[in-house]
Protein backbone atom coordinates (compact mmCIF):
# COMPACT_ATOMS: atom_id res chain seq x y z
CA UNK A 1 0.00 0.00 0.00
CA UNK A 2 1.35 3.20 -0.82
CA UNK A 3 0.92 6.13 1.52
CA UNK A 4 1.72 10.11 1.37
CA UNK A 5 2.82 13.02 2.77
CA UNK A 6 3.20 16.53 2.49
CA UNK A 7 3.92 19.87 3.49
CA UNK A 8 1.58 23.23 3.53
CA UNK A 9 0.14 26.10 1.93
CA UNK A 10 0.77 30.01 1.94
CA UNK A 11 -0.59 32.71 3.90
CA UNK A 12 -1.61 36.43 2.28
CA UNK A 13 1.39 38.65 2.53
CA UNK A 14 3.46 40.09 5.42
CA UNK A 15 6.61 40.83 6.24
CA UNK A 16 9.46 39.31 8.60
CA UNK A 17 11.66 42.28 9.71
CA UNK A 18 15.56 41.45 10.71
CA UNK A 19 17.21 44.01 12.37
CA UNK A 20 20.67 42.82 12.40
CA UNK A 21 22.62 46.09 14.58
CA UNK A 22 21.07 49.24 15.18
CA UNK A 23 21.85 50.53 12.11
CA UNK A 24 20.98 48.10 9.40
CA UNK A 25 17.34 46.72 9.27
CA UNK A 26 16.61 44.18 6.83
CA UNK A 27 13.04 43.73 5.23
CA UNK A 28 12.12 40.19 3.96
CA UNK A 29 9.46 39.82 1.84
CA UNK A 30 7.19 37.56 2.69
CA UNK A 31 4.65 37.57 -0.20
CA UNK A 32 3.08 34.35 -0.14
CA UNK A 33 1.02 33.66 -2.93
CA UNK A 34 -2.52 33.36 -1.06
CA UNK A 35 -5.12 31.35 -2.53
CA UNK A 36 -7.00 30.76 0.25
CA UNK A 37 -7.61 34.27 1.13
CA UNK A 38 -9.53 35.03 -1.72
CA UNK A 39 -11.87 32.95 -3.49
CA UNK A 40 -9.28 29.77 -5.56
CA UNK A 41 -9.05 30.96 -9.16
CA UNK A 42 -9.78 27.64 -11.32
CA UNK A 43 -10.20 26.72 -14.86
CA UNK A 44 -12.77 24.29 -15.58
CA UNK A 45 -16.51 24.17 -14.30
CA UNK A 46 -15.83 20.59 -12.42
CA UNK A 47 -13.19 22.04 -10.43
CA UNK A 48 -15.50 24.66 -8.97
CA UNK A 49 -17.71 22.32 -7.83
CA UNK A 50 -15.06 20.31 -6.07
CA UNK A 51 -13.32 23.47 -5.08
CA UNK A 52 -15.93 24.66 -2.80
CA UNK A 53 -17.47 21.49 -1.83
CA UNK A 54 -18.45 22.24 2.28
CA UNK A 55 -18.48 26.15 1.42
CA UNK A 56 -14.71 26.04 3.39
CA UNK A 57 -12.87 29.41 3.16
CA UNK A 58 -9.46 29.58 4.63
CA UNK A 59 -9.07 33.12 6.79
CA UNK A 60 -6.25 34.98 5.80
CA UNK A 61 -3.55 34.66 8.61
CA UNK A 62 -0.57 36.89 8.50
CA UNK A 63 2.66 36.10 9.31
CA UNK A 64 4.18 37.52 12.59
CA UNK A 65 6.76 40.52 12.28
CA UNK A 66 9.71 40.04 14.17
CA UNK A 67 12.59 41.89 14.42
CA UNK A 68 15.95 40.23 14.76
CA UNK A 69 18.71 42.32 16.22
CA UNK A 70 22.25 40.80 16.83
CA UNK A 71 24.26 42.66 19.48
CA UNK A 72 27.06 42.54 21.74
CA UNK A 73 26.19 43.87 25.04
CA UNK A 74 25.77 42.69 28.54
CA UNK A 75 22.92 40.79 28.70
CA UNK A 76 21.99 41.71 32.78
CA UNK A 77 21.17 45.10 31.54
CA UNK A 78 18.37 44.49 28.35
CA UNK A 79 15.16 45.46 29.01
CA UNK A 80 12.10 43.83 27.88
CA UNK A 81 9.63 40.89 28.55
CA UNK A 82 11.73 37.52 28.80
CA UNK A 83 15.47 36.86 28.82
CA UNK A 84 15.93 33.54 27.50
CA UNK A 85 18.85 31.99 28.40
CA UNK A 86 20.00 28.66 26.41
CA UNK A 87 21.62 26.03 28.80
CA UNK A 88 23.78 22.93 28.03
CA UNK A 89 23.82 20.17 30.41
CA UNK A 90 27.29 20.35 31.15
CA UNK A 91 26.71 24.57 32.03
CA UNK A 92 24.26 23.15 34.68
CA UNK A 93 27.32 21.77 36.67
CA UNK A 94 28.43 23.03 40.19
CA UNK A 95 30.82 23.28 42.13
CA UNK A 96 31.68 22.31 46.04
CA UNK A 97 29.81 24.90 47.27
CA UNK A 98 26.54 24.33 45.04
CA UNK A 99 27.23 27.62 42.93
CA UNK A 100 27.53 27.12 39.28
CA UNK A 101 30.66 27.14 37.19
CA UNK A 102 29.19 28.63 34.09
CA UNK A 103 29.84 32.71 34.30
CA UNK A 104 26.95 33.74 32.56
CA UNK A 105 24.59 31.24 35.22
CA UNK A 106 27.02 32.45 38.01
CA UNK A 107 26.68 36.37 37.66
CA UNK A 108 22.55 35.73 37.00
CA UNK A 109 22.43 33.69 40.16
CA UNK A 110 24.37 36.20 42.30
CA UNK A 111 21.95 39.13 40.75
CA UNK A 112 19.20 37.42 42.14
CA UNK A 113 20.25 36.21 45.25
CA UNK A 114 20.73 32.39 44.44
CA UNK A 115 17.20 32.55 43.69
CA UNK A 116 18.29 30.46 40.09
CA UNK A 117 19.98 27.98 41.62
CA UNK A 118 17.24 27.45 43.96
CA UNK A 119 14.45 27.17 41.30
CA UNK A 120 16.99 25.22 38.72
CA UNK A 121 16.93 22.43 41.39
CA UNK A 122 13.41 22.66 42.81
CA UNK A 123 12.51 22.13 38.94
CA UNK A 124 14.79 19.68 38.16
CA UNK A 125 16.26 21.42 35.67
CA UNK A 126 19.03 19.80 34.28
CA UNK A 127 19.72 21.37 30.72
CA UNK A 128 18.32 18.36 28.74
CA UNK A 129 17.11 19.18 25.57
CA UNK A 130 13.54 19.93 25.44
CA UNK A 131 13.58 21.70 29.09
CA UNK A 132 12.72 25.14 30.07
CA UNK A 133 11.82 26.77 33.00
CA UNK A 134 10.20 30.56 32.91
CA UNK A 135 10.99 32.66 36.66
CA UNK A 136 8.77 36.15 36.96
CA UNK A 137 11.47 38.46 38.53
CA UNK A 138 10.65 41.97 39.95
CA UNK A 139 12.99 44.81 39.71
CA UNK A 140 15.20 44.26 36.76
CA UNK A 141 14.76 45.54 33.33
CA UNK A 142 13.69 41.94 32.31
CA UNK A 143 10.08 40.66 33.73
CA UNK A 144 10.93 36.69 33.14
CA UNK A 145 14.39 34.68 32.95
CA UNK A 146 13.94 31.61 30.37
CA UNK A 147 16.54 29.04 30.95
CA UNK A 148 16.15 26.45 27.70
CA UNK A 149 18.09 23.18 27.52
CA UNK A 150 20.24 22.32 24.77
CA UNK A 151 21.12 19.02 26.24
CA UNK A 152 24.42 17.87 25.76
CA UNK A 153 24.87 20.12 22.42
CA UNK A 154 27.05 18.02 19.82
CA UNK A 155 28.19 19.90 16.91
CA UNK A 156 26.40 17.21 14.42
CA UNK A 157 23.46 18.21 15.66
CA UNK A 158 23.89 21.86 16.43
CA UNK A 159 21.79 22.78 13.87
CA UNK A 160 18.64 20.76 15.42
CA UNK A 161 19.53 21.90 18.75
CA UNK A 162 19.64 26.12 17.63
CA UNK A 163 16.46 25.39 15.88
CA UNK A 164 15.30 23.91 18.97
CA UNK A 165 16.08 26.32 20.94
CA UNK A 166 14.13 28.91 18.81
CA UNK A 167 10.84 26.89 18.91
CA UNK A 168 11.66 26.59 22.59
CA UNK A 169 11.62 30.48 22.61
CA UNK A 170 8.50 30.48 20.78
CA UNK A 171 6.89 28.56 23.15
CA UNK A 172 7.53 30.80 26.22
CA UNK A 173 6.61 33.98 24.05
CA UNK A 174 3.24 32.55 23.52
CA UNK A 175 2.89 31.35 26.68
CA UNK A 176 3.88 34.67 28.18
CA UNK A 177 1.77 36.32 25.68
CA UNK A 178 5.47 38.43 25.72
CA UNK A 179 6.13 40.61 23.16
CA UNK A 180 10.00 41.16 23.18
CA UNK A 181 12.79 38.37 23.87
CA UNK A 182 16.23 38.28 24.29
CA UNK A 183 18.25 35.18 23.63
CA UNK A 184 22.12 34.50 25.25
CA UNK A 185 24.22 31.40 25.27
CA UNK A 186 25.49 30.46 28.39
CA UNK A 187 28.72 28.77 26.55
CA UNK A 188 29.73 30.65 23.32
CA UNK A 189 33.00 31.09 23.73
CA UNK A 190 33.95 28.44 21.73
CA UNK A 191 32.66 28.53 18.99
CA UNK A 192 33.93 30.13 15.97
CA UNK A 193 32.53 32.67 13.32
CA UNK A 194 30.90 30.38 11.38
CA UNK A 195 29.44 28.27 14.00
CA UNK A 196 28.26 30.89 15.84
CA UNK A 197 26.70 32.49 12.11
CA UNK A 198 24.83 29.16 11.89
CA UNK A 199 23.48 29.01 15.62
CA UNK A 200 21.99 32.95 14.87
CA UNK A 201 20.66 31.95 11.64
CA UNK A 202 19.20 28.34 13.23
CA UNK A 203 17.96 30.21 16.02
CA UNK A 204 16.05 32.56 14.04
CA UNK A 205 14.49 29.63 11.64
CA UNK A 206 13.14 28.14 14.99
CA UNK A 207 11.95 31.51 16.67
CA UNK A 208 10.13 32.42 13.45
CA UNK A 209 8.68 28.44 12.42
CA UNK A 210 7.56 28.52 16.25
CA UNK A 211 5.71 31.04 16.33
CA UNK A 212 4.04 30.62 13.22
CA UNK A 213 0.85 28.70 13.35
CA UNK A 214 -1.61 27.52 10.59
CA UNK A 215 -4.61 28.66 11.63
CA UNK A 216 -6.73 29.20 8.41
CA UNK A 217 -9.44 26.85 8.77
CA UNK A 218 -10.12 27.46 12.69
CA UNK A 219 -13.57 30.06 13.66
CA UNK A 220 -11.04 31.93 16.20
CA UNK A 221 -7.25 31.94 16.42
CA UNK A 222 -5.03 34.28 18.32
CA UNK A 223 -2.28 36.39 17.50
CA UNK A 224 1.13 35.74 18.77
CA UNK A 225 2.63 39.59 20.11
CA UNK A 226 6.16 38.74 19.61
CA UNK A 227 7.46 41.45 17.44
CA UNK A 228 11.99 41.62 18.48
CA UNK A 229 14.26 39.37 19.41
CA UNK A 230 17.56 40.31 20.44
CA UNK A 231 20.18 37.67 20.07
CA UNK A 232 22.87 38.60 22.28
CA UNK A 233 26.73 37.31 22.34
CA UNK A 234 26.63 35.94 18.58
CA UNK A 235 28.43 38.69 16.76
CA UNK A 236 26.89 41.36 14.13
CA UNK A 237 27.58 42.89 10.35
CA UNK A 238 27.02 42.22 6.76
CA UNK A 239 27.76 38.89 7.38
CA UNK A 240 25.48 37.97 9.86
CA UNK A 241 22.74 39.93 8.12
CA UNK A 242 23.08 37.93 4.97
CA UNK A 243 23.02 34.73 6.90
CA UNK A 244 19.64 36.29 8.53
CA UNK A 245 18.02 37.20 5.43
CA UNK A 246 18.49 33.94 3.89
CA UNK A 247 17.04 32.05 7.09
CA UNK A 248 14.23 34.57 6.44
CA UNK A 249 13.92 33.66 2.37
CA UNK A 250 14.14 29.12 3.31
CA UNK A 251 11.34 30.11 5.87
CA UNK A 252 9.42 31.62 3.90
CA UNK A 253 9.32 28.88 1.35
CA UNK A 254 9.03 25.83 4.41
CA UNK A 255 5.89 27.40 5.54
CA UNK A 256 4.39 27.30 2.04
CA UNK A 257 5.42 23.81 2.26
CA UNK A 258 3.32 23.16 5.50
CA UNK A 259 0.24 25.28 4.51
CA UNK A 260 -0.21 22.95 0.79
CA UNK A 261 0.24 20.27 3.31
CA UNK A 262 -2.42 21.03 5.55
CA UNK A 263 -4.64 22.67 3.00
CA UNK A 264 -7.19 20.05 2.78
CA UNK A 265 -8.77 18.34 -0.60
CA UNK A 266 -11.43 20.01 -1.24
CA UNK A 267 -10.36 23.30 -1.25
CA UNK A 268 -6.17 22.33 -2.79
CA UNK A 269 -7.26 21.17 -5.98
CA UNK A 270 -5.27 20.18 -8.63
CA UNK A 271 -5.71 23.05 -10.37
CA UNK A 272 -5.49 25.35 -7.56
CA UNK A 273 -1.83 24.11 -7.10
CA UNK A 274 -1.08 24.65 -10.46
CA UNK A 275 -2.58 28.23 -9.89
CA UNK A 276 0.05 28.42 -6.65
CA UNK A 277 2.60 27.39 -8.69
CA UNK A 278 1.91 30.26 -11.57
CA UNK A 279 1.50 33.05 -8.65
CA UNK A 280 5.17 31.60 -7.34
CA UNK A 281 6.82 32.58 -10.82
CA UNK A 282 4.54 35.59 -11.50
CA UNK A 283 5.65 36.99 -7.71
CA UNK A 284 9.49 36.31 -8.90
CA UNK A 285 8.93 36.90 -12.62
CA UNK A 286 12.62 38.25 -12.94
CA UNK A 287 13.80 34.14 -12.76
CA UNK A 288 11.20 32.18 -12.64
CA UNK A 289 8.61 31.37 -15.16
CA UNK A 290 5.64 28.46 -15.30
CA UNK A 291 3.99 26.16 -18.02
CA UNK A 292 1.46 24.46 -16.94
CA UNK A 293 0.01 21.90 -19.38
CA UNK A 294 -3.58 20.79 -19.35
CA UNK A 295 -5.11 17.20 -20.32
CA UNK A 296 -4.78 17.55 -23.89
CA UNK A 297 -1.54 18.23 -23.74
CA UNK A 298 -0.24 16.10 -21.92
CA UNK A 299 -1.91 13.98 -24.77
CA UNK A 300 -0.07 14.80 -26.84
CA UNK A 301 3.07 14.49 -24.61
CA UNK A 302 1.49 10.63 -24.85
CA UNK A 303 1.66 10.63 -20.44
CA UNK A 304 -0.11 7.87 -20.38
CA UNK A 305 0.56 6.49 -17.15
CA UNK A 306 -0.03 10.24 -15.76
CA UNK A 307 -3.34 10.67 -17.14
CA UNK A 308 -4.39 6.95 -16.29
CA UNK A 309 -4.40 7.45 -12.82
CA UNK A 310 -6.42 11.24 -13.34
CA UNK A 311 -8.97 9.25 -15.54
CA UNK A 312 -11.34 9.20 -12.62
CA UNK A 313 -11.51 12.27 -11.10
CA UNK A 314 -13.73 15.09 -11.79
CA UNK A 315 -11.31 17.75 -11.16
CA UNK A 316 -9.16 17.61 -14.19
CA UNK A 317 -5.22 16.99 -13.88
CA UNK A 318 -2.63 20.01 -14.36
CA UNK A 319 1.43 19.48 -14.79
CA UNK A 320 3.40 22.02 -13.54
CA UNK A 321 6.47 23.08 -14.81
CA UNK A 322 8.22 26.17 -13.02
CA UNK A 323 11.77 26.80 -14.65
CA UNK A 324 14.58 28.58 -12.95
CA UNK A 325 17.15 31.00 -14.45
CA UNK A 326 19.75 33.04 -13.15
CA UNK A 327 19.51 36.75 -13.07
CA UNK A 328 23.04 36.87 -14.95
CA UNK A 329 21.80 34.70 -17.62
CA UNK A 330 25.01 32.10 -17.39
CA UNK A 331 24.20 28.55 -16.41
CA UNK A 332 26.74 26.26 -15.42
CA UNK A 333 24.45 23.15 -13.92
CA UNK A 334 20.90 22.27 -14.63
CA UNK A 335 18.86 20.56 -11.85
CA UNK A 336 15.39 19.27 -11.78
CA UNK A 337 13.16 19.13 -8.79
CA UNK A 338 10.08 16.29 -9.19
CA UNK A 339 7.67 16.35 -6.83
CA UNK A 340 5.07 14.01 -6.45
CA UNK A 341 1.37 15.64 -6.43
CA UNK A 342 -1.31 13.50 -5.77
CA UNK A 343 -4.03 16.48 -3.74
CA UNK A 344 -5.92 13.08 -2.38
CA UNK A 345 -5.21 9.65 -2.80
CA UNK A 346 -8.67 7.40 -2.16
CA UNK A 347 -6.24 4.23 -3.50
CA UNK A 348 -8.70 3.72 -6.24
CA UNK A 349 -10.41 0.60 -6.79
CA UNK A 350 -7.86 -0.93 -4.21
CA UNK A 351 -9.17 1.54 -1.63
CA UNK A 352 -7.78 2.41 1.30
CA UNK A 353 -9.27 0.29 3.90
CA UNK A 354 -8.75 -0.50 7.43
CA UNK A 355 -6.61 0.48 10.48
CA UNK A 356 -3.95 2.18 9.45
CA UNK A 357 -4.15 3.13 6.03
CA UNK A 358 -4.29 6.70 6.52
CA UNK A 359 -7.34 7.69 3.98
CA UNK A 360 -7.89 10.70 6.41
CA UNK A 361 -4.85 11.91 5.94
CA UNK A 362 -3.85 11.52 2.31
CA UNK A 363 -4.65 15.12 1.47
CA UNK A 364 -0.33 15.05 2.08
CA UNK A 365 0.19 12.71 -0.70
CA UNK A 366 1.30 15.88 -2.29
CA UNK A 367 3.99 16.41 -0.26
CA UNK A 368 6.67 15.81 -2.14
CA UNK A 369 5.32 18.96 -4.87
CA UNK A 370 4.72 21.14 -1.64
CA UNK A 371 8.27 20.90 -1.21
CA UNK A 372 9.21 21.40 -4.74
CA UNK A 373 7.20 24.30 -4.64
CA UNK A 374 8.84 25.59 -1.45
CA UNK A 375 11.68 25.36 -2.64
CA UNK A 376 11.04 27.31 -5.76
CA UNK A 377 9.71 30.26 -3.81
CA UNK A 378 12.78 30.35 -1.87
CA UNK A 379 15.25 29.86 -5.00
CA UNK A 380 13.13 32.87 -6.44
CA UNK A 381 14.26 35.30 -3.51
CA UNK A 382 17.69 34.08 -3.33
CA UNK A 383 18.60 33.98 -6.95
CA UNK A 384 21.46 32.13 -7.32
CA UNK A 385 23.96 32.46 -9.79
CA UNK A 386 25.36 29.45 -12.57
CA UNK A 387 22.58 27.15 -11.68
CA UNK A 388 19.24 26.48 -13.76
CA UNK A 389 16.52 24.39 -12.04
CA UNK A 390 13.34 22.82 -13.16
CA UNK A 391 10.46 22.20 -10.70
CA UNK A 392 7.95 19.68 -11.92
CA UNK A 393 4.98 18.54 -10.46
CA UNK A 394 2.22 15.91 -12.50
CA UNK A 395 -0.87 17.12 -9.74
CA UNK A 396 -3.98 14.93 -10.13
CA UNK A 397 -6.11 13.04 -7.74
CA UNK A 398 -6.46 9.03 -7.35
CA UNK A 399 -10.45 8.19 -7.11
CA UNK A 400 -12.59 5.77 -8.71
CA UNK A 401 -15.54 6.14 -10.93
CA UNK A 402 -17.11 4.56 -14.25
CA UNK A 403 -14.08 6.15 -16.24
CA UNK A 404 -11.23 5.29 -13.68
CA UNK A 405 -8.20 2.83 -14.05
CA UNK A 406 -8.66 -0.77 -13.10
CA UNK A 407 -6.66 -3.74 -11.66
CA UNK A 408 -5.50 -5.04 -14.52
CA UNK A 409 -5.30 -2.76 -16.81
CA UNK A 410 -2.34 -1.58 -19.25
CA UNK A 411 -1.04 2.02 -19.45
CA UNK A 412 1.75 3.28 -21.36
CA UNK A 413 4.20 5.67 -20.37
CA UNK A 414 6.11 8.64 -22.32
CA UNK A 415 9.11 6.92 -22.97
CA UNK A 416 6.93 3.67 -24.13
CA UNK A 417 6.81 1.65 -22.10
CA UNK A 418 4.29 -0.17 -20.71
CA UNK A 419 2.51 -1.00 -17.23
CA UNK A 420 0.30 -3.54 -16.09
CA UNK A 421 -1.52 -2.00 -13.09
CA UNK A 422 -1.94 -4.77 -10.36
CA UNK A 423 -2.60 -1.95 -7.74
CA UNK A 424 -4.40 1.24 -8.44
CA UNK A 425 -3.10 2.46 -4.76
CA UNK A 426 0.32 2.83 -6.14
CA UNK A 427 -0.27 5.47 -8.21
CA UNK A 428 2.23 7.84 -7.39
CA UNK A 429 5.13 6.42 -9.04
CA UNK A 430 2.71 5.83 -12.22
CA UNK A 431 2.27 9.57 -12.12
CA UNK A 432 6.10 10.40 -11.56
CA UNK A 433 6.73 7.88 -13.87
CA UNK A 434 6.23 10.79 -16.72
CA UNK A 435 7.24 13.18 -14.46
CA UNK A 436 10.79 11.91 -14.85
CA UNK A 437 10.95 11.39 -18.34
CA UNK A 438 9.63 15.02 -18.87
CA UNK A 439 12.63 16.03 -16.92
CA UNK A 440 15.17 14.22 -18.49
CA UNK A 441 13.70 15.75 -21.81
CA UNK A 442 14.73 19.22 -20.39
CA UNK A 443 18.19 18.40 -20.84
CA UNK A 444 18.99 18.32 -16.99
CA UNK A 445 22.11 16.99 -15.43
CA UNK A 446 20.77 15.86 -12.19
CA UNK A 447 17.15 15.30 -11.16
CA UNK A 448 15.55 14.97 -7.17
CA UNK A 449 12.47 13.38 -6.66
CA UNK A 450 10.49 13.93 -3.87
CA UNK A 451 7.54 11.35 -3.10
CA UNK A 452 5.02 10.31 0.11
CA UNK A 453 5.65 6.97 -2.16
CA UNK A 454 5.64 3.93 0.39
CA UNK A 455 4.48 2.81 4.06
CA UNK A 456 6.94 0.47 3.54
CA UNK A 457 9.94 3.47 4.21
CA UNK A 458 8.26 4.81 7.22
CA UNK A 459 7.95 0.95 8.48
CA UNK A 460 11.60 0.66 8.03
CA UNK A 461 12.85 4.19 8.69
CA UNK A 462 9.98 5.65 11.04
CA UNK A 463 8.49 9.05 11.11
CA UNK A 464 11.27 10.95 11.08
CA UNK A 465 13.65 9.95 8.47
CA UNK A 466 13.15 9.95 4.59
CA UNK A 467 14.47 7.33 2.66
CA UNK A 468 17.19 8.03 -0.79
CA UNK A 469 17.98 5.48 -3.30
CA UNK A 470 20.36 6.27 -6.58
CA UNK A 471 22.62 4.70 -8.26
CA UNK A 472 25.05 7.76 -8.22
CA UNK A 473 27.21 8.01 -5.03
CA UNK A 474 28.12 11.58 -6.01
CA UNK A 475 24.69 12.46 -6.01
CA UNK A 476 24.28 10.74 -2.83
CA UNK A 477 27.06 12.94 -0.87
CA UNK A 478 25.55 15.96 -2.01
CA UNK A 479 22.33 15.51 -0.49
CA UNK A 480 23.88 14.21 2.62
CA UNK A 481 25.86 17.42 2.60
CA UNK A 482 23.02 19.86 1.91
CA UNK A 483 21.41 17.89 4.74
CA UNK A 484 24.15 17.70 7.27
CA UNK A 485 23.21 21.74 6.98
CA UNK A 486 20.22 21.82 7.44
CA UNK A 487 19.47 19.28 9.97
CA UNK A 488 16.62 17.30 8.16
CA UNK A 489 17.38 13.73 8.55
CA UNK A 490 18.15 11.24 5.28
CA UNK A 491 18.94 7.96 5.24
CA UNK A 492 20.61 5.81 2.42
CA UNK A 493 18.69 2.83 1.11
CA UNK A 494 19.90 -0.24 -1.42
CA UNK A 495 19.19 -0.32 -5.03
CA UNK A 496 18.84 -3.85 -5.18
CA UNK A 497 18.65 -4.98 -8.70
CA UNK A 498 17.57 -8.54 -7.86
CA UNK A 499 14.60 -7.25 -6.64
CA UNK A 500 13.28 -6.45 -10.19
CA UNK A 501 12.35 -9.49 -10.79
CA UNK A 502 9.50 -9.50 -8.49
CA UNK A 503 8.24 -6.52 -10.84
CA UNK A 504 8.38 -8.03 -14.18
CA UNK A 505 4.46 -8.78 -16.09
CA UNK A 506 3.80 -11.35 -18.30
CA UNK A 507 1.91 -9.22 -20.32
CA UNK A 508 3.78 -6.08 -20.36
CA UNK A 509 7.33 -4.37 -19.78
CA UNK A 510 6.41 -4.56 -15.91
CA UNK A 511 4.14 -4.17 -13.08
CA UNK A 512 3.37 -1.02 -10.71
CA UNK A 513 4.45 -3.23 -7.36
CA UNK A 514 6.68 -6.09 -6.31
CA UNK A 515 4.52 -7.46 -3.46
CA UNK A 516 5.09 -6.10 0.15
CA UNK A 517 8.62 -7.14 0.45
CA UNK A 518 11.02 -4.67 0.22
CA UNK A 519 8.59 -2.63 -1.29
CA UNK A 520 10.38 1.14 -1.03
CA UNK A 521 13.28 -0.28 -3.09
CA UNK A 522 10.83 -1.86 -5.88
CA UNK A 523 8.97 1.18 -5.76
CA UNK A 524 12.30 3.25 -6.40
CA UNK A 525 13.27 0.69 -9.16
CA UNK A 526 9.92 1.41 -11.00
CA UNK A 527 11.01 4.77 -11.01
CA UNK A 528 14.85 4.28 -12.42
CA UNK A 529 12.71 2.48 -15.64
CA UNK A 530 11.87 6.42 -16.39
CA UNK A 531 15.11 8.24 -16.08
CA UNK A 532 17.28 8.44 -18.75
CA UNK A 533 20.90 6.73 -17.81
CA UNK A 534 23.09 10.18 -18.86
CA UNK A 535 21.57 11.74 -16.13
CA UNK A 536 22.13 11.58 -12.26
CA UNK A 537 19.13 10.53 -10.41
CA UNK A 538 17.87 10.57 -6.68
CA UNK A 539 15.14 9.67 -4.92
CA UNK A 540 13.89 10.62 -1.44
CA UNK A 541 11.01 8.89 -0.49
CA UNK A 542 9.54 11.01 2.61
CA UNK A 543 6.54 9.27 3.69
CA UNK A 544 7.23 9.74 7.58
CA UNK A 545 8.82 12.97 7.66
CA UNK A 546 6.44 14.88 5.66
CA UNK A 547 3.84 14.96 8.61
CA UNK A 548 4.09 15.30 12.62
CA UNK A 549 1.47 13.13 13.83
CA UNK A 550 1.91 14.16 17.79
CA UNK A 551 1.44 17.88 16.70
CA UNK A 552 -1.24 16.58 14.04
CA UNK A 553 0.40 19.20 11.20
CA UNK A 554 2.52 19.55 8.27
CA UNK A 555 6.38 19.31 8.32
CA UNK A 556 7.36 21.68 5.76
CA UNK A 557 9.98 18.51 5.24
CA UNK A 558 12.44 18.83 2.19
CA UNK A 559 12.44 22.56 1.26
CA UNK A 560 15.14 23.67 3.25
CA UNK A 561 17.62 20.71 2.10
CA UNK A 562 16.78 21.10 -1.56
CA UNK A 563 17.63 24.77 -1.27
CA UNK A 564 21.13 23.92 -0.14
CA UNK A 565 21.31 21.63 -2.61
CA UNK A 566 20.50 23.94 -5.22
CA UNK A 567 23.17 26.65 -4.09
CA UNK A 568 25.91 24.02 -3.65
CA UNK A 569 25.56 23.34 -7.35
CA UNK A 570 25.66 26.98 -7.81
CA UNK A 571 28.61 27.42 -5.98
CA UNK A 572 30.42 24.46 -7.62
Amino acid sequence: MAVAAAASLAVCSSSLLLRLHPSSIVRLSFSFPAPFCTTPRVRMAQTVTRATLGLTKPVPVDIPQIAFSAKESDFLEWKGDILAVAVSEKDMSKDEDSKFKNPILKKLDSQLGGLLGEASAEEDFTGKAGQSTILRLRDLGFRRLGLIGLGQCMPSTATTTYRGLGEGVAAAAKAAQASNVAIVLASSEGLSEDSKLNAASAIASGTVLGIYEDSRFKSESKKPLLKSVDIIGLGAGPKLENKLKYAGEVCSGVILGKELVNAPPNVLTPGVLADEASKIASTYNDVLTANILNVDQCKELKMGSYLGVAAASENPPHFIHICYKPPNGQVKAKLAIVGKGLTFDSGGYNLKTGPGCLIELMKFDMGGSAAALGAAKAIGQIKPPGVEVHFIVAACENMISGTGMRPGDIITASNGKTIEVNNTDAEGRLTLADALVYACNQGVEKIVDLATLTGACIVALGPSIAGVFTPSDDLANEISAASNITGEKFWRMPLEESYWESMKSGVADMVNTGGRQGGAITAALFLKQFVDEKVQWLHIDMAGPVWNDKKRTATGFGVSTLVEWVLKNSSS
